[in-house]
């Protein structure tokens, strides 16, 4: 009888700490996830939108913005239900994971090659612009002290390097479970610079400063020719749609949240919440940074020197950008480290070196599980992903091309043919029919962009030499 009750009670004390897949207990809420999708989505794309309602005038500018938060909600919420097998109710556990369970066939290739290039390339995108910010704390000072018209240009590779050892310290966190402070913390950090560039928006619109704007943003024969107007409108396309990327990590957070109440309702709230706010933002900061630059908008504009003083509130704005990058970082590389991990623990089930941690107490932070492997592999990942930002330093052809390449694969095409397969939604049938018309008007958006993009990459490269940028 005591033996059965022993037994009893540690089947008990098992599933009080496991989920119903026999993993450790989720204890995300949708609190913790709106702080991953804010980290996720409020990132530097938001610098760059003055640039590109610059390009495209009043009209289409803040349109773009809207349609591209809609679209980004509409088929995030789609996404959201799609996290179960229908089948047997499991929990999908990674994006591919749930493009499988729902498509099955070649599509989860498809989709681990559009979802983890994509991260690869952010990775990249994260490291240049946390660099160009840390040289413009430093460029900043050089203007107070010599005046506006000094150059005051500094190299970035050291920058990139000195993110890049932060990164390889901080990648030693095992998972996103372990996130949630870091997330909180960026999401803090996003807010802070983002609300220092609207202030200072404001600020230099009431100081009277007349700048020169129009419903079709930059005019051809004045400020650009008419063939660059063109791709640059590409180009702000794909620039918005990096600012609202966050599809590519959207299963890996939902995986983090507990399971009552159902994770799929707390999603779609934390992606309302996420999406929202996100929204609130880029508007203010797209329109006001618009209305202060006028179509002389820089692409970055706290980095592209748009303001100058007070030069201590734009060293603030770059820490905080600089801190919420270093954790929007790691929100984009967990599923890239979770994917080799996974799979190297399964390729070699008894390899000592990949199998084995030891614990180590730290003072204050508790145990810390150690892992040779993990240590070796992701440094190496940090490594690659910091001499790539140094050899292709584009700040805003990278966005467009990043943006372009994970939209309509990522955040369009995979969430309504899962809907579709899911809900059974029979060809032909109206919903089948205005789905699709979503998807295909989402695919030549998103050929645009890249288009635009590639466009600019191309022009940067006649000019450019490897290792050698500067801000």
């Amino acid at each position: 009888m005591s033996s059965f009750m022993l037994e009893e009670g540690s089947s008990n004390k098992y599933r009080a700490a496991h989920d119903d897949d026999e993993r450790s207990k989720r204890k995300g809420t949708w609190l913790t996830a709106s702080a991953h999708i804010i980290t996720a989505v409020i990132g530097s794309g938001v610098l760059s939108l003055s640039w590109a309602i610059a390009q495209l005038g009043w009209i289409a500018g803040p349109i773009a913005l809207l349609v591209f938060s809609f679209i980004t909600w509409f088929t995030s919420t789609l996404l959201a239900d799609c996290c179960r097998d229908p089948v047997t109710g499991r929990r999908c556990i990674s994006y591919i994971d749930a493009v499988k369970t729902n498509l099955g066939g070649i599509n989860n290739k498809l989709c681990g090659i559009a979802q983890y290039s994509n991260l690869v390339g952010v990775s990249i995108g994260y490291a240049i612009t946390s660099a160009i910010s840390m040289a413009a704390i430093k460029r900043s000072i050089c203007f107070h002290k010599r005046g506006h018209d000094a150059g005051c240009h500094v190299k970035n590779n050291t920058f990139i390097i000195i993110f890049g050892v932060i990164e390889i310290v901080l990648s030693q966190l095992p998972n996103f479970h372990e996130l949630s402070a870091l997330s909180m913390i960026a999401a803090v950090m996003s807010f802070a610079y983002s609300s220092i560039g609207l202030g200072l928006s404001i600020a230099k619109v009431a100081g009277g400063t007349h700048v020169r704007t129009s419903l079709t943003g930059t005019t051809v024969g004045v400020d650009v020719s008419s063939t660059q107007k063109i791709w640059n409108c590409f180009e702000s396309l794909g620039n918005i749609a990096f600012a609202y990327a966050f599809s590519t990590v959207l299963v890996e957070i939902q995986d983090t949240l507990r399971s009552h109440p159902p994770e799929n309702e707390a999603m779609k709230k934390a992606t309302s919440v996420g999406i929202s706010v996100t929204t609130l933002f880029y508007m203010s900061c797209g329109v006001l940074g618009y209305a202060a630059f006028g179509n002389k908008a820089p692409g970055n504009f706290l980095t592209g020197f748009g303001f100058f003083e007070p030069y201590w509130l734009i060293d603030i704005a770059n820490v905080c950008i600089i801190i919420h990058l270093v954790g929007a970082y790691q929100v984009f590389c967990q599923p890239i480290f979770k994917l080799v991990e996974d799979w190297c623990s399964n390729r070699w089930p008894n390899n000592s070196f990949i199998k084995q941690g030891s614990p180590i107490n730290l003072p204050v932070l508790g145990v810390y599980h150690f892992s040779a492997f993990r240590l070796v592999w992701r440094t190496a990942y940090v490594i690659v992903t910091t001499v790539l930002a140094m050899i292709f330093p584009f700040f805003n052809d990278i966005l467009g091309l990043l943006g372009a390449a994970a939209f309509w694969p990522l955040t369009v095409y995979f969430p309504i043919k899962m809907h579709i397969a899911r809900e059974k939604i029979p060809t032909g049938s109206f919903k089948w029919i205005w789905l699709y018309v979503v998807i295909v008007v989402c695919l030549i958006i998103s050929l645009l962009a890249a288009a635009g993009s590639i466009e600019g990459i191309v022009k940067d490269l006649g000019t450019f030499k490897p290792f050698t940028s500067e801000s």
